[in-house]
């Protein structure tokens, strides 16, 4: 998994680019990212209850969303999370894949 700081810049003005372009997309962008924190939050919490099925769910909505808009290396982390969640791999696979999302989301919240 690429790191999110390496495709900051490409990602950024791509995004701006877009954005100018079409207000629209600008403001579906802002709900996205405003959202990022409490996706990162329901993910984390849903792993602590347990419940696989939600997880799969969950990370399956975030890798959909975040590809389009612009995102792929949290598309990719929340991919890995679910195939693991899916598979129900070891604990500890799946927490570091929980961890790796969240603060995905958290730090592109922060750009």
């Amino acid at each position: 998994m690429s790191d999110l700081g390496e495709e900051t810049p490409g990602l950024v003005s791509q995004l701006a680019g877009r954005t100018r372009e079409d207000p629209d997309f600008a403001c579906l962008l802002d709900r996205f990212v405003a959202r990022l924190q409490e996706r990162a939050s329901a993910i984390e919490r849903t792993f602590a209850e347990g419940d696989y099925d939600a997880l799969v769910v969950l990370a399956h909505q975030l890798k959909g969303t975040a590809g389009g808009y612009g995102f792929p290396t949290i598309g990719e982390a929340a991919a890995g999370l679910e195939a693991s969640a899916k598979a129900r791999r070891a604990l500890d696979d799946v927490a570091d894949r929980v961890r790796a999302v969240a603060e995905l989301c958290r730090r592109a919240r922060a750009v």
